[in-house]
């Protein structure tokens, strides 16, 4: 049974001002109370505000994981896109290896690192990498690179991302790519072999130069 303050708080939440959200939301974090857990859940699926589904996140790994960890992995069966990007969100927050089961490649294929959707790609490929044990890191690395040239810029910077957390050791998964027939996937690979060397580099002028490297090549074998 919900108390008045909780009711209010709810209310709130679930209000026109965004700004009101994100100060329910912080005020329940604060509250740390495990009842507040679905409400949290079902606001995270539906909450137009980045910054107030932000908030709803902290509150979550407010929670004890033992009562988020297993809900949110739970979640990752909706047939609603935000609801599962957010769980993997908030997974990756909390750092519960747990998770990792639901998204290893040996167990689920490419169920989430290659969802139709391009939130829920994104929020599985950054999940993944935070998550991975040592030794699942070169399956992961492999799965990964299927998705080599998908998406728009900020997508591929993504992607690119996730693999060069996994180590430099890994760099090697990008060799088959760079001979491509796909002219993007050859310079998404191609600048994402770069980045290990230099993670910090700016990642749209760097595939910029790598497309016409690779439209050049292209060129010169025609």
């Amino acid at each position: 049974m919900t108390n008045p303050q909780q009711q209010t708080l709810i209310r709130a939440l679930a209000g026109s001002n965004p700004q009101q959200r994100l100060q329910a939301a912080m005020a329940i974090g604060t509250r740390v109370e495990v009842s507040d857990l679905e409400e949290l859940i079902s606001r995270s699926r539906t909450e137009p505000d980045f910054f107030v589904r932000d908030m709803l996140t902290w509150a979550l790994t407010r929670l004890p994981a033992e009562a988020t960890v297993p809900r949110l992995i739970a979640e990752l069966d909706s047939d609603v896109p935000q609801a599962q990007s957010q769980a993997l969100h908030t997974l990756s927050k909390i750092g519960d290896p747990r998770a990792w089961a639901v998204l290893d490649p040996a167990a689920s294929g490419t169920r989430f690192i290659a969802h139709s959707d391009a939130e829920v790609a994104r929020s599985a490929w950054r999940t993944a990498a935070a998550l991975v044990p040592g030794e699942a890191r070169e399956r992961l690395a492999a799965a990964l690179v299927t998705q080599l040239g998908r998406g728009d810029i900020e997508m591929q910077k993504s992607l690119s991302r996730a693999l060069v957390i996994l180590g430099d050791d890994l760099v090697s998964v990008l060799d088959e790519s760079l001979s491509a027939e796909d002219d993007t996937v050859r310079a998404h690979a191609m600048v994402t072999r770069d980045m290990y060397d230099d993670p910090d580099a700016g990642f749209a002028h760097a595939l910029s130069d790598a497309k016409r490297v690779v439209a050049l090549g292209s060129e010169a074998t025609a």
